[in-house]
């Protein structure tokens, strides 16, 4: 009851002041008529009048101000969010065509070195990873019925990857380079140093180099083909450090892979019938 009370004075208080002013106007009008001079009472009266003239036009015109800006704002903002809607949506296609465009590169890569590799070769790709700390595996989408056997190697543009540990019925398992049960036999790109190549679950450690060889950090080690696994030329890994120990005769040396386990997803298998090194 209150709110419509507060409703209702509203107009009749408007009313009352419009009414007001017009009956002084009025009054002052009939007052000045055949007057040539205004009196003090007359100039007063003018000064209100046109005080609360000024007062009253400003106020509707700062309504009137309000009022456009009012639809104006929300006609920017309707804008902005049909902006944000485009962005957001062409923001959305620009990742797409940027996946497809490194998925593109990244294969034509791989089917360039494919016709480098001995054939046959078949093209696989990363399905799934053992997510165990003990062996150092992934899944491929090819299989047994695809050819893929054990012991079969597998590779990609950087270099060795693994060889396949189970052909599987719908995917095969890839023991990767870098595990522990991996033994792969290299030779020092430069120098022509032998050596055999041991995982050490995140890197590699080189074995049986005599202490008299020269082996520096960033030589380049390549798979020798001994062995009938690899092809030879294949690169492994670089010499990350070479320390001759006083006891023994070999050198102590580190071997950091040239493949980045961590971010592969498309490898090659090359379709030849070995076995794991036991």
């Amino acid at each position: 009851m209150r709110k419509r009370s507060k409703r209702t004075r509203r107009p009749l208080r408007q009313f009352l002041v419009i009414s007001t002013c017009a009956v002084l106007f009025t009054v002052l009008a009939l007052s000045f008529m055949g007057r040539k001079e205004l009196t003090l009472p007359h100039r007063l009266i003018f000064d209100i009048l046109g005080t609360a003239q000024a007062g009253v036009t400003g106020a509707i015109n700062y309504g009137l101000d309000i009022r456009n800006n009012y639809f104006d704002l929300i006609g920017v903002k309707k804008e902005n969010d049909r902006l944000r809607e485009e962005i957001a949506r062409y923001q959305g296609l620009t990742v797409t065509y940027r996946e497809a465009l490194a998925t593109n590169v990244r294969l034509r890569k791989l089917l360039e070195f494919k016709e480098q590799l001995p054939q046959p070769t078949i093209t696989a790709r990363i399905i799934g990873r053992d997510p165990s700390q003990w062996f150092k595996t992934f899944s491929i989408d090819r299989s047994s019925s695809d050819g893929v056997s054990r012991g079969m190697p597998v590779v990609t543009v950087e270099g060795v990857v693994g060889q396949i540990l189970d052909g599987g019925n719908h995917r095969a398992k890839v023991l990767q380079a870098i595990d522990p049960n991996s033994a792969i036999e290299v030779l020092i790109q430069d120098s022509r140093t032998q050596g055999i190549i041991k995982g050490t679950g995140e890197s590699y450690r080189l074995h049986y180099v005599l202490k008299n060889n020269k082996i520096n950090p960033g030589d380049l080690l390549i798979t020798s083909g001994l062995g009938g696994v690899f092809p030879k030329g294949l690169p492994v890994g670089r010499v990350s450090s070479v320390v001759s120990n006083r006891r023994g005769m070999f050198l102590d040396i580190e071997v950091e892979p040239v493949v980045d386990f961590s971010k592969l997803e498309n490898v090659i298998v090359i379709m030849k019938s070995n076995q794991l090194t036991e």
